[in-house]
């Protein structure tokens, strides 16, 4: 135990985590101001198994919401609930589905169906199509993160509106560490972590896309920076953060909402509103006022200390991600321009698209054919 505790003491030092000369006490929460208190982050410990219980219920009454809002919505625009080609039924294909299948299997299993390796491998990609989720579920998904991300946007506005920082950022360092987190401001934190948090795990159930590690990095630095901003009541630079970044997702849920719905010209048109929007905010926004004031404008005013620095690093590390987004969304945007007409899914594709017309009657006549041979036999 007084190996812990001195582990403990040592992570949590002032001297890591505080300016020169402040210390935990400094900054406890008292009868006047509120402050954000590191000893805070032991509670989603004991809260896990409760967090799970809270997200399965969330989960069901989303689905609720989608089988009796979003769905009807969707099936007036046309989206379809279920995908029109299924790969014919295969025991043997079947079995060896439920593993992971390498080339030289393939090649067994061609020669056991009779089939041709080509064959084979469009059963499997039409198999992994099957357990993909459909237009509708996906264009129900975009619905409630295109939700979320308009009123969590609405209410950052309204939480920063009549906050000094967000009109003259050198606030967010004036006076420094002394800075008492409001109701609002606490509020804004845990419901977007919270959010974030889903997102690190649902994203490992859902359809795996091109930019999953990116998005896998993206999501943990957000976590981190969070984090971070909270034990060092970096809150004010935080919440400015939060708010840049919630804009531009409103367009981006909303252009994929129109690209499932079959409205081209909807969603090129959104698509542009997002890429105007994302380059404003990402591209000039973000690094010409966040990342300048926390690089240059801070160490004037701030003493500066270890976790200070790993801060700034998280915060350029998210701009880096967004340099990579921005090269596919000028990428997409540019072969919209010439093309007359947004191509394929918006920022990221799904890892395997089927588009062979004339597969399923091709599979299902050799699937048939291999039945009857083995009822001779």
């Amino acid at each position: 135990m007084e190996v812990l505790t001195n582990i403990s003491s040592s992570f949590w030092s002032p001297d890591i985590w505080l300016p020169p000369n402040i210390t935990w006490d400094d900054i406890s929460p008292n009868s006047e101001n509120k402050y954000a208190d590191y000893h805070h982050l032991l509670y989603p410990l004991p809260m896990a198994l409760g967090l799970l219980l809270v997200r399965y219920a969330l989960e069901k009454f989303i689905e609720l919401v989608i089988r009796y809002c979003f769905a009807p919505f969707g099936k007036s625009l046309g989206i379809k609930t279920s995908r029109s080609k299924k790969a014919p039924p295969n025991a043997l294909l079947e079995k060896a589905y439920s593993k992971r299948i390498k080339h030289k299997q393939i090649t067994a299993l061609a020669k056991q169906l009779d089939w041709s390796e080509r064959q084979v491998e469009r059963w499997l990609r039409l198999r992994r199509s099957q357990d993909k989720p459909s237009t509708l579920t996906k264009f129900c998904e975009n619905c409630f993160r295109c939700l979320y991300y308009t009123l969590i946007f609405i209410y950052g506005l309204i939480v920063l509106w009549d906050k000094p920082w967000l009109w003259d950022i050198k606030y967010c360092y004036y006076g420094y560490p002394y800075h008492a987190v409001t109701n609002d401001v606490w509020w804004y934190y845990m419901i977007s972590i919270s959010f974030y948090c889903s997102l690190s795990i649902s994203q490992f159930f859902d359809v795996k896309r091109k930019d999953f590690w990116q998005m896998f990095i993206h999501h943990k630095a957000t976590i981190m920076l969070m984090s971070f901003s909270w034990v060092c009541n970096l809150t004010r630079i935080g919440s400015l953060v939060l708010v840049i970044h919630d804009c531009a997702d409103i367009f981006l849920e909303a252009a994929k909402m129109a690209k499932y719905a079959n409205y081209q010209k909807t969603c090129d048109a959104i698509f542009s509103i997002f890429t105007i929007l994302w380059l404003i905010t990402r591209m000039v926004i973000y690094p010409m006022w966040i990342i300048y004031s926390t690089s240059v404008s801070a160490p004037k005013i701030v003493t500066m200390f270890p976790a200070y620095y790993i801060f700034n690093s998280l915060l350029i590390l998210l701009f880096v991600l967004h340099t990579i987004w921005t090269y596919l969304i000028l990428k997409i945007a540019y072969n919209a321009f010439y093309a007359g007409q947004m191509e394929g899914d918006i920022r990221s594709n799904s890892s395997e698209e089927v588009s062979d017309d004339n597969l399923v009657n091709d599979l299902a006549n050799n699937s048939s054919n291999h039945l009857k041979s083995e009822k001779q036999h």
